[in-house]
């Protein structure tokens, strides 16, 4: 298996330090690009009317922006393990301002396809490379730059409904183009990140220190893997059936107001920030197998009352979900890092791709569900995926190996 320069630079060039400004500066970055990409989803309720959308139309936007995130991530990972690039972040962020663009003035469907597919081929770009440079800042507590990095990315996906809310649904479509200004200082800052990823990793000597093996046999990786891919699929497919069609679920069932569905959505999203800026400094104390049974198991019995409540049950059993659902990312992100050291954009890239694969995959089959069966059928269906969780059992202990 190829080895890094980048993923071994940790043991290169030791970081005595966590530097917290290079993480920030990345979490605002994720906080730019996933705010932008909530867009998307956060304007369905308009391209539905716009357009004339079935649901299915609208969950083929979200596999056609996921699935070329998801298919380009593990790729570019495994190509910058082998060939650093440090200014491939502002690239990645350049395709993200074109889609931004092209979806403000997109005169059909087709052409919304075309901007969330270069979307997609932004978020590609960006997250690996992203989360390769948040590991090498995190001064040995993996856990926590991880989730510095990933709560930008998060509260970028919570803003994005509140400002669809506030912008777009009163001024239209071609309003996302002033959210294109967020495009151009991601790259700004991006490239700065660069510069420091070029200076301090890649224009030094390299040194011949070995890579840390892995604490595990080949075979119990490859099990492991498989373990943590389960556990991924069933987040991800659960927070498909909220990204894509909880606003229509609270609109059809409850007859509230497009705003405020938005404002229930973003109450989710604020929740899953809130669980991803603890999640990783949990699992850096306590063991990231612990935090990733809990996680994804523990919010069984919420979902599974969830279809059966009223509106103000509603918004607080979302925020509960949301908030432990969402600790679960980063502690799986780095576990499987620490099962393979020296392919951390190779495991980024996996792990982000597969992420957003599935949420794709899950917006276009439960829209079909919704079609055919009605949106209620889809959170009774739900409900039940959490219970995967109980894979988590099958992971090797490692906690010998925390930060």
């Amino acid at each position: 298996m190829a080895k890094s320069f980048a993923a071994d630079s940790p043991a290169i060039v030791p970081v005595v330090q966590t530097r917290f400004n290079l993480l920030g500066a990345l979490s605002f970055s994720h906080f730019l690009n996933d705010m932008m990409q909530s867009l998307i989803v956060s304007i369905y309720p308009l391209l539905k009317g716009e357009f004339h959308l079935s649901f299915v139309q609208i969950g083929a936007i979200t596999l056609t922006y996921q699935a070329c995130a998801s298919l380009l991530q593990p790729l570019i990972g495994v190509y910058t393990d082998k060939h650093p690039k440090p200014y491939s972040l502002s690239v990645g962020m350049c395709f993200t301002l074109i889609g931004m663009v092209t979806l403000a003035w997109a005169p059909n469907y087709t052409s919304v396809l075309a901007a969330a597919a270069l979307i997609g081929a932004g978020s590609a770009i960006f997250h690996p490379e992203s989360s390769r440079i948040a590991r090498l800042a995190s001064g040995g507590r993996h856990g926590l730059a991880q989730s510095i990095f990933q709560v930008g990315g998060n509260a970028g996906s919570a803003t994005g409904p509140l400002l669809a809310a506030w912008v777009i649904l009163p001024h239209g479509q071609a309003s996302l183009a002033w959210f294109a200004i967020a495009a151009v200082l991601a790259i700004a800052v991006l490239a700065r990140v660069g510069a420091w990823y070029k200076t301090h990793h890649i224009d030094r000597p390299k040194a011949l220190h070995p890579v840390t093996p892995s604490p595990v046999s080949p075979a119990r990786v490859r099990w492991s893997i498989i373990v943590l891919v389960l556990l991924i699929f069933s987040k991800y497919f659960y927070v498909a059936s909220i990204t894509s069609y909880f606003s229509f679920y609270l609109i059809e069932k409850f007859h509230v107001s497009v705003r405020s569905a938005q404002v229930h959505l973003f109450v989710f999203l604020l929740a899953m920030a809130l669980g991803t800026l603890f999640g990783g400094p949990l699992g850096d104390r306590i063991g990231r197998k612990r935090v990733i049974w809990v996680s994804i198991l523990g919010i069984a019995p919420f979902t599974l009352l969830l279809p059966h409540v009223d509106l103000m049950w509603v918004g607080i059993l979302t925020f509960v979900i949301g908030l432990i659902l969402s600790s679960a990312f980063s502690a799986i992100v780095v576990f499987a890092q620490e099962l393979m050291p020296g392919n951390v954009g190779a495991v980024s890239g996996l792990f982000f791709g597969f992420a957003f694969g599935i949420g794709g995959i899950g917006a276009a089959v439960l829209g079909g569900l919704a079609d055919t069966r009605g949106i209620e059928f889809v959170y009774r269906i739900c409900a039940y995926l959490p219970l995967l969780g109980m894979v988590a059992a099958f992971l090797p202990n490692i906690e010998h190996r925390k930060s």
